[in-house]
């Protein structure tokens, strides 16, 4: 049986009623017998409803990457409350009776059993591509790079000091062309574009000359990565018609910019898995994205045997909320069977099917603080030459184990222990929540040889790096900075 504790069962709920039902079911006595199976691989029991007979309840871990839940409730949430409630029960060390599992269970787990099986075959099999459908999509998407080459022309035309609401309104409105021709991604960057333009309601409003003066250098910046992803995307769409497998590239990160949606089975056929990983989240954010009406959940990760800095992505757009499961914080080490990671720079999205969980120890948290980079003058080198490529991430994330961190004047700066200095800033992250001040709130003791998580970022105006605190690990825990 693997250790259930409070946060894992909350991180396993569809939502925040679903926990606090499932909790009240425990208060409320409402369960009439708690069981669990000899191997101790399944917890099932009976919990009284609204009905003459009682639900019948299981969680059923003989896969413990993925546990299976079922109740003869008509809920269509997974789990519901009442496989919740059997969990908290358990957590809480109420009195589970060991059982022999019921034949309807039983026979219930087979089948699951073989199902697995069955799919993991499918996925190993060799996977058969449609190459005239793929081809033709790739044609629809070279028409819709003529698209983003003409819109960017015209950005160009009228100039950034002539750009106003109106036409940014107008671009937007042509920029759904490129959902239309397969180039989601495209579209995310022309819209990265004319969002500066853009009031803090998502709808487009004339900004004042002072506020206008500050998005120049960023603009300009937005122009020259559309202007490259454009003449990089043609390039790496016209190869892969040349390619009589027709393959996505994996050196390069083109395909995710242009919108590609990855099969796990690809970037396994690809080598782009590792087996047996350990992570653990450093911090964890959701942000409303008005303009393509998505909630988007971003996880910050490290693996601890390599010390590499990864994120999930999980989007939920408004209309599928009801669909699909939000991520939360987690605050255990994950241990993941096989982690897939997707083409990316620095910081490369990654996501995985099943996890175990298992308590942080103070050796986790060693582990990362080893990982991070004690001269910041050899950090500062790598992250302005991973900037100098157009479609770089311009923010990326990097552990930095620092001497002091404290104020210079008003300003605050981590330091090295050879006195390299980094400045600290809320500035230009309008996606995830300030933080700096959060800082201030700590014990002084935590500012002297600790290790900070933090998220560079080009200040275009006075061209030097500035830092976004995103967590800070002690030798005891993992103070979290974002939510």
């Amino acid at each position: 049986m693997i250790p259930l504790d409070d946060a894992y069962v909350d991180a396993a709920a569809p939502n925040a009623e679903a926990i606090k039902n499932g909790r009240s079911l425990v208060l409320k006595n409402k369960f009439i017998a708690f069981h669990i199976s000899e191997d101790q691989s399944i917890l099932f029991g009976e919990c009284q409803g609204s009905g003459k007979e009682p639900y019948r309840c299981s969680c059923d871990f003989i896969r413990e990457d993925k546990p299976t839940h079922r109740c003869s409730c008509p809920s269509r949430q997974f789990p519901c409350k009442h496989c919740l409630g059997l969990m908290y029960a358990y957590v809480q060390k109420k009195s589970f009776k060991t059982a022999a599992v019921p034949e309807d269970l039983q026979a219930k787990r087979e089948k699951s059993q073989a199902r697995v099986e069955k799919k993991q075959t499918e996925v190993e099999k060799p996977k058969q591509v449609n190459l005239g459908a793929l081809a033709k999509k790739i044609k629809a998407q070279l028409a819709g790079i003529d698209i983003l080459e003409r819109l960017t022309a015209d950005l160009i035309r009228v100039g950034i000091g002539n750009m106003n609401a109106k036409l940014a309104s107008s671009m937007e409105e042509q920029a759904k062309q490129l959902g239309n021709a397969y180039l989601p991604g495209a579209q995310s960057a022309l819209h990265a574009y004319t969002k500066l333009f853009a009031g803090e309601e998502g709808t487009f409003t004339d900004q004042p000359s002072q506020a206008r003066e500050k998005i120049y250098s960023e603009a300009l910046d937005h122009l020259s990565r559309l202007h490259t992803l454009a003449k990089q995307g043609r390039a790496y769409l016209q190869r892969r018609l040349e390619d009589s497998e027709l393959k996505p590239e994996i050196d390069t990160a083109i395909a995710a910019w242009l919108g590609h949606a990855w099969q796990l089975s690809e970037l396994k056929e690809a080598g782009l898995v590792e087996v047996d990983a350990e992570l653990v989240q450093l911090g964890f954010n959701t942000h409303d994205d008005v303009a393509r009406k998505e909630y988007i959940d971003t996880g910050v990760w490290m693996t601890l045997s390599n010390g590499r800095i990864r994120i999930t992505q999980n989007f939920r757009p408004y209309k599928a909320l009801k669909h699909i499961k939000s991520d939360d914080s987690f605050f255990q080490v994950a241990q993941v069977p096989q982690l897939y990671i997707y083409p990316g720079n620095v910081n490369p999205r990654v996501r995985w099917e099943g996890m175990v969980p298992r308590p942080l120890t103070p050796q986790d948290l060693e582990a990362v603080r080893k990982h991070g980079h004690s001269d910041f003058s050899a950090v500062i080198k790598e992250v302005k030459g991973h900037l100098k490529g157009p479609l770089a991430d311009k923010q990326p994330i990097y552990a930095l184990n620092f001497k002091h961190l404290g104020r210079v004047g008003e300003t605050l700066v981590v330091e090295d222990v050879t006195g390299n200095r980094l400045v600290l800033t809320d500035t230009g992250i309008s996606e995830e929540p300030p933080s700096c001040h959060l800082l201030l709130l700590l014990p002084a003791d935590l500012f002297q040889g600790n290790t900070l998580i933090a998220r560079f970022r080009h200040d275009l105006d006075t061209r030097k790096l500035q830092i976004k605190p995103l967590s800070l690990v002690s030798r005891t825990s993992i103070i979290r900075l974002t939510l």
